[in-house]
């Protein structure tokens, strides 16, 4: 909620990502060894994981910084190339949940502090492999950080993060919960295994094709879309999760309400928050999109799940889509005043 802002804002006035990037992932690998060394203290515990993910938090909205400025050379977002170098994080996201849950499953989780040190060691390598270049509008001396407040006060903006906010927020109870609503329905832990699988699988599928079919519908008009799209999966999941051919088609729709929301979402921000401000820009869409409503995601489910059961979890989390759509209308309205058609780049 407060490491990925002040990493942007950092790699702003800096223009160094590649060498922040480098030093959060040192960091933090040097904090893993306390996991070495639990000693059963919930506190040493909990200081250890501050200082990790206080760095790998902050390793995000830089490193999505990055991708779209060099995504946007030429001054248009290439969706294309975006989602080809994106397409990676979900694959990396799935191979470490599969590989990961096997190798517990047979070693036991004694072994977890070292992977997470195996982990965080081939993320420096590779931090330590990008290009060290730093953005051009940062080579002068003088270069000074442009002010992010004018851009806040535009409505277009503020309703754009209010959709994201509602929009994630929703998705919380699939990140969070739906694990344990199907588990409590009577699915093998195979099931919900291949259950996850399909998600990812369209994901990935959505990344690496999507510069086929982002184009038809303007970046705005997507928000719409893929916000309408949850409202749908989240009551199908709310009322039908015992039928399973409903629960894959839900799974399915992963493909537009995260990857082609997460796609829009960033080329959006790269517009709104260009140059100097694309560090900060992209960390408020980490924490509006992803720290804050994870919290309160967790917090409020975990009380619905305890009163009402983890149906109830939801319809509550369709009532957050609905109000993220409401949301997403009222940007794509403020870009299409007159209900024309706007340049997808800008829309």
């Amino acid at each position: 909620m407060f490491a990925p802002y002040a990493w942007g804002a950092l790699s702003d006035r800096t223009g160094e990502r590649a060498k922040l990037l480098r030093y959060g992932a040192l960091i933090a690998l040097v904090a893993s060894a306390g996991l070495w060394f639990p000693g059963g203290n919930t506190w040493w515990l909990g200081a250890v994981l501050l200082v990790m993910f206080t760095q790998t938090s902050g390793m995000m909205p830089m490193t999505e910084a990055a991708v779209a400025h060099v995504v946007s050379q030429g001054g248009a977002f290439d969706t294309k190339l975006y989602g080809r170098v994106r397409l990676w994080g979900s694959l990396g996201f799935m191979l470490a949940v599969l590989g990961a849950g096997a190798w517990f499953e047979h070693v036991g989780m004694r072994s977890f502090p070292l992977i997470v040190s195996l982990s965080l060691v081939a993320l420096l390598v590779f931090a330590y492999r990008m290009p060290d270049v730093k953005e051009e509008h940062h080579a002068s001396a003088d270069a000074v950080s442009q002010p992010i407040g004018p851009v806040l006060a535009q409505p277009a903006v503020r309703w754009l993060f209010a959709s994201v906010f509602f929009h994630v927020l929703s998705h919380m109870g699939i990140y969070s919960f739906f694990s344990l609503y199907i588990d409590s329905l009577g699915y093998s832990k195979t099931m919900i295994g291949l259950l996850w699988a399909v998600s990812v699988t369209v994901e990935i599928g959505w990344f690496f094709t999507q510069s086929r079919w982002m184009p038809r519908v303007s970046l705005t008009g997507w928000l719409v879309l893929c916000a309408a799209v949850m409202v749908f999966r989240m009551a199908a999941t709310a009322s039908m999760a015992s039928v399973l051919w409903v629960l894959v088609i839900a799974q399915a729709l992963h493909a537009l309400t995260f990857a082609a929301h997460h796609s829009a979402c960033i080329a959006l921000m790269s517009h709104h928050f260009p140059g100097k401000l694309r560090g900060r820009g992209q960390a408020l869409y980490i924490v509006i999109g992803y720290g804050i409503p994870g919290v309160i995601g967790g917090l409020v489910g975990g009380q619905l799940s305890q009163h009402f059961g983890l149906a109830s979890v939801f319809w509550g989390t369709t009532a957050m889509a609905a109000v993220a759509c409401g949301c997403a209308y009222k940007v794509w309205r403020m870009r299409h005043p007159a209900g024309g058609a706007a340049p997808a780049a800008a829309a």
